[in-house]
């Protein structure tokens, strides 16, 4: 499968880094005063039109946005997301059953022993892009969605110097010792529905206490995964995505001032 989306909305496409950390990435820029800069870290579908979107909700916003392609040509097109994330969220079991080989071949690149060391290269090399560029003046934060939400608090975990960290349905396997790597302030989002998710929550809350994190949890009820996405029909929940999406705001308001 090739990717990808090839960046259509405000910003461009860009290769950020060198060698195997170096990664092509949409850039969207602000209009007038950076306020910050924020890396967006996307979903197992790869770098889609619902991502770059994202990235240019937060440039409308002041922030210089970047969001890497770390699947490149194991990524699917839009066409692809869009008819799996249906299926996978289909009410019709049988729907749901067809996805699922289609889902393990996707999620292939995932578990080459690899793929986590060149996606956690190629995130840092977004950060210091971010780090370095006019205006942002070190104010970087992190959003990530699923896979990117794990990815998020994982540069949380490993870069003293991200200054906030919003996790969108990720996961955190993190003991309390590797947790109080984290300077950052997180805000993590879920759907009380994404039942992995909520019976592991309490453990992750008591976790960040005792490693002394300053994380905030907000669950919405009725909701399940990926309902911030507004491509999937199916999950999405405008309520609580217009909800996350302000509280978001706020939060790096907040925390990038």
């Amino acid at each position: 499968m090739t990717a990808l989306w090839q960046g259509v909305g405000m910003g461009e496409m860009m290769e950020l880094g060198s060698g195997s950390a170096a990664v092509h990435s949409y850039v969207s820029r602000p209009e007038g005063t950076v306020r910050g800069g924020v890396l967006i870290i996307h979903e197992a579908w790869g770098l889609v039109g619902h991502i770059g979107s994202v990235a240019d909700r937060f440039a409308e916003q002041g922030y210089l946005a970047v969001a890497p392609d770390l699947l490149g040509e194991d990524g699917i097109t839009d066409d692809v997301a869009t008819e799996l994330g249906e299926q996978l969220f289909s009410p019709d079991p049988e729907k749901r059953h067809t996805a699922q080989p289609k889902l393990r071949e996707l999620m292939s690149p995932f578990r080459s022993p690899d793929f986590a060391a060149k996606a956690s290269a190629r995130i840092s090399s977004c950060f210091e892009y971010l780090e370095s560029s006019a205006g942002v003046n070190g104010r970087v934060a992190a959003v990530g969605f699923c896979m990117g939400g794990t990815l998020a608090l994982s540069l949380a975990v490993r870069e003293p110097q991200l200054r906030a960290c919003v996790s969108f349905y990720g996961r955190a396997d993190f003991s309390a010792a590797d947790l109080t790597a984290i300077s950052a302030p997180v805000l993590a989002f879920y759907g009380d529905q994404d039942t992995d998710l909520i019976g592991a929550l309490p453990q992750l809350e008591a976790a960040m206490a005792t490693a002394g994190v300053d994380f905030m949890a907000r669950t919405y009820p009725g909701t399940g995964h990926a309902f911030f996405n507004d491509t999937n029909r199916l999950a999405y929940n405008k309520e609580a995505a217009d909800d996350a999406w302000q509280r978001t705001l706020d939060f790096l308001a907040n925390t990038l001032s």
